[in-house]
Order: structure tokens, then C-alpha cells, then sequence
């Protein structure tokens, strides 16, 4: 379907063209010789390592080698400018990109981070090479120089996808590859050819850009990207179609590909767990999570008595210059204030109240504050065995997610309570339940997203 396309377009170059055929049952050959190519069997893994055997095993006796695709097209300016390349006036530089123009059921996807899009297509033989640490991602490496022909357009368009099946079968395929290379980088198994830099060549700098991506938390990154490409990069402008392509290679895409990962993870943990954690680690956790979870609940009791004026043993140095408790209450009071204002009601607050004109007023005693239930949390989070960055970040993220959850209650409480209720419901009660279930939850997929315990014991 595609080989007389781009063999047309190149045929007055009057090039030696070899092809490397992976088992067509098809007239692929027989196309492929009419324009007297040269052929050479091997089966398909990936296609890093198909243009790897190709670049390896050709009788190549020109300096230069172009690597094309078969569903490529050359267009008439890009042809001239290679019918009228010469070697000795490029002695110093190993590679040239191309700008590809790619098409998605007959559009050309002229956004969404589509166009321009420059590719290593013309590298000097024996000094460029495939690289072998990408499983789908093919691309060629040149060290030393490279150069971009900003204005010589290669035409990409797979005419087999305009039927969505084949699209979404073919993607499929291609996420499986990408997970288990995902997993290895996850592992520092495999690392990177092309030498990261954002400001460097286009190679460098989607290196750089991989980098970033990976270090993004799955799941949010496929909806961050899409966004990026629909409106920072204007793929909305690609039409009805280019949305579409948007949306399935920017997001679906990308989403069953962190879902493998998942998956590929999972199957891994229960090759690897071993009796290590049963033995050692559980122990180990809950011993340490009954020593700090009464030690920090109690500590804020403590701490609550010395910095309450009347109390016996009050401090009035830790009541005006380190009273955390009065400082979380004041929070906790204007945020709640500030929210009801924003929506339209009229609040507000004092030390411990917070009024809302027409509905009532509350006030937040040592209970409200979510002490408590922070005490539980924090005392989880730091006893488990994870390494150190994953719980401070975990566990800041949870208390400013408590606290919202709490300001929530207040709003709630200072729109809707009515005190004649405190006999049939009390609210605390309802909140503890609530945001221990809410806990529950993320400690669970926090702890399930885990990596085996013995690799954990190594890292720390």
C-alpha cells in the first residue's frame, strides 16, 4: 500500500535503496525490486533493532545513508536538496534532520507538538547507528555535529490507520513494548543513548523532555500531556479529527501504558517478595507505629495544656512565639471564612469562632483541630518502610488533605448545623469516621504502589 509511494518519490535520485523485509506475503518484494532494491531477511523484534541489522549487514558503499519508513513520502523540495547534496560540503558535520509532516486520516497535524518535528534521517554510514536502549521510540545517533533542514519535509501518513481498529491494535502492541522499557528504567536496567539537554538538538532536547516525563506520578501525567498538547501547544486547531488523534495518542495511549507498568510492577513483587518481610519488616512497622502514634497524640496534649492560659504548668513564651495549635486554628478559621466569602456569604472570625451572617456560628475547640487524626497518620507514614523522600512527601501531601477535608466540615457545619441536632448526630464522630475511611484508602494504595521490601532495605 505505501512502498510505491516513497520509492516514486525517490527514484530520481538515482540511489541504491535497500530494504529489509521481515517475512511479506504480500508484493512488497516484488514492488521493492521493480525499482531495484536490494533485500535482506530478518524477523521483526522492534524497529531499533531492525535498522540496527539493516545498517549492519547492507552492502553500503556510499558515505551517507537515508533511513526511511515505508508509509514516508520525500517531497520534490527535499528531493532537490538531496539530489544536490555533496559530501565534501559536509565534512564536519555526521547527521542532518528532517521536518516530518505527519497525517492522521488524511489531516496533517500541524499542532499539538506535531510541527515542527525534526528527525535524524540522514547520517553518515558508519559513524551513525540505531539506538538500542529505545524499544519503540526508534531513533538514529550521530556523535559530533548535526545540522536541521528546517524547510525539507518528509510526509509521514499510515494509510492502514484510517481504520481506528488497526490504529488502536497496533498501540496496543506499542504500549507493551514501552511499559517493559518504562520498568527497566524504573530499575536503571536501561538508560539513555542520546545525552539529555533541553537546549541541545532536537534528539537532546526530547531526551531531556523523557526525563521530565518519567519522573511525572502515572496516571496524572497522561491527562497533564494531553492538556499540554491540546491547549499550550494548540492541537484544539488540528479540528475534529486532530482531537481525536489527540486524545487517543496523548492520553489513551499514554494511560494503558501507566496501567501496564502497574501491572508489570505487580507481577514482579510476587516473583520477588520473600519471607523477609513477614520475618523482619512487619514487626519492625508496627512496633515503631505504637510508639509514635501515642507519642505525637499525646505530645499535642501536652503541648495544648502548656500554651492554654489558666493552665498549670502554662508557658507564655511557647503560647505567643511557638504555638502551632493556635496558628493551625487560625488557619483553619480564616480559610473557612475566606471560602464562604468567595461564594457569596457573609463571614467572620475571631480566635475561635467563625460566624456566618443568617446561619449561625461555630467554634473550633482542641477536638476540631484534626490533631488526633493527624497523630494516626503521621505515625503510620513514618513507621512503614518506604524511603525517606516518599514519606515526607506522602505524609505532607496527607495533612494538607486532612485540613482541606476539615475546612470542608466547617463550611458545612456553619451553613447547615443546627446545635438542637447534637442529640441524634454529632459531628465529630461523623468526621472521624469519614476521614478515617479517607485514610484508610490512601494507605492503601499508597502502601500497594510499594516496591519490594528487600529492595527498600538495600536503597536505606
Amino acid at each position: 500500500m505505501h512502498l510505491p509511494r516513497l520509492l516514486q518519490s525517490i527514484s530520481e535520485l538515482n540511489a541504491p535503496i535497500f530494504i529489509l523485509d521481515s517475512g511479506s506475503t504480500d508484493s512488497t518484494i516484488a514492488i521493492g525490486e521493480s525499482y531495484g532494491a536490494t533485500f535482506l531477511y530478518h524477523p521483526f523484534e522492534n524497529h531499533p533493532t531492525q535498522w540496527d541489522y539493516a545498517l549492519k549487514n547492507f552492502d553500503i558503499k556510499t558515505p551517507w545513508v537515508i533511513g526511511l519508513d515505508a508509509d514516508h513520502i520525500v517531497t520534490p523540495e527535499l528531493r532537490e536538496r538531496l539530489a544536490n547534496f555533496r559530501d565534501k560540503d559536509h565534512q564536519d558535520i555526521n547527521g542532518i534532520y528532517f521536518n516530518r509532516k505527519n497525517f492522521f486520516k488524511g489531516r496533517w497535524l500541524k499542532h499539538g507538538s506535531y510541527y515542527p518535528f525534526y528527525q535524524l534521517k540522514l547520517i553518515r554510514y558508519g559513524i551513525g547507528y540505531s539506538d538500542l536502549n529505545e524499544n519503540m521510540d526508534h531513533r538514529f545517533v550521530v556523535p559530533g555535529e548535526t545540522v536541521i533542514w528546517k524547510d525539507a519535509h518528509i510526509l509521514e501518513e499510515n494509510l492502514k490507520e484510517n481504520k481506528i481498529s488497526f490504529w488502536i491494535e497496533k498501540h496496543n502492541r506499542y504500549s507493551d513494548q514501552v511499559a517493559h522499557e518504562e520498568v527497566e528504567r524504573i530499575q536503571q536496567i536501561r538508560l539513555q543513548t542520546v545525552k539529555p539537554h533541553f537546549w541541545g538538538s532536537p534528539d537532546g532536547r526530547r531526551a531531556r523532555l523523557k526525563q521530565l516525563w518519567w519522573q511525572l506520578p502515572r496516571y496524572v501525567r497522561p491527562m497533564l500531556y494531553f492538556t499540554y498538547r491540546m491547549f499550550f501547544q494548540l492541537g484544539i486547531l488540528d479540528g475534529r479529527t486532530g482531537v481525536i488523534f489527540h486524545f487517543l495518542q496523548g492520553f489513551w495511549f499514554r494511560l494503558v501504558i501507566d496501567i501496564k507498568i502497574d501491572e508489570i510492577i505487580q507481577q514482579q513483587k510476587k516473583i520477588e517478595k520473600t519471607d523477609y518481610h513477614k520475618k523482619n519488616e512487619v514487626p519492625k512497622f508496627i512496633i515503631t507505629f505504637i510508639i509514635l502514634f501515642p507519642l505525637f497524640y499525646y505530645f499535642n496534649i501536652f503541648y495544648f495544656s502548656v500554651t492554654n492560659p489558666g493552665a498549670a504548668h502554662y508557658n507564655a513564651f511557647l503560647a505567643s512565639h511557638l504555638n502551632y495549635i493556635r496558628g493551625l486554628r487560625w488557619l483553619l478559621l480564616n480559610s473557612s471564612a475566606q471560602i464562604l466569602n468567595w461564594i457569596g456569604f457573609a463571614a467572620i472570625t475571631n480566635e475561635y469562632n467563625l460566624l456566618v451572617a443568617g446561619h449561625g456560628v461555630i467554634q473550633l475547640v482542641y477536638s476540631c483541630l484534626g490533631l488526633g487524626v493527624i497523630s494516626f497518620f503521621a505515625a503510620f507514614v513514618l513507621a512503614y518502610p518506604k524511603r525517606w523522600k516518599q514519606k515526607i512527601i506522602f505524609l505532607i501531601g496527607g495533612i494538607l488533605g486532612i485540613e482541606v477535608l476539615n475546612i470542608a466540615r466547617f463550611i458545612l457545619l456553619a451553613l447547615f448545623w443546627n446545635k438542637r441536632d447534637i442529640r441524634i448526630i454529632d459531628h465529630h464522630t461523623v468526621f472521624n469516621i469519614i476521614i478515617y475511611v479517607v485514610i484508610a484508602i490512601s494507605l492503601y494504595f499508597w502502601v500497594k504502589d510499594d516496591k519490594p521490601l528487600n529492595q527498600i532495605d538495600a536503597a536505606n
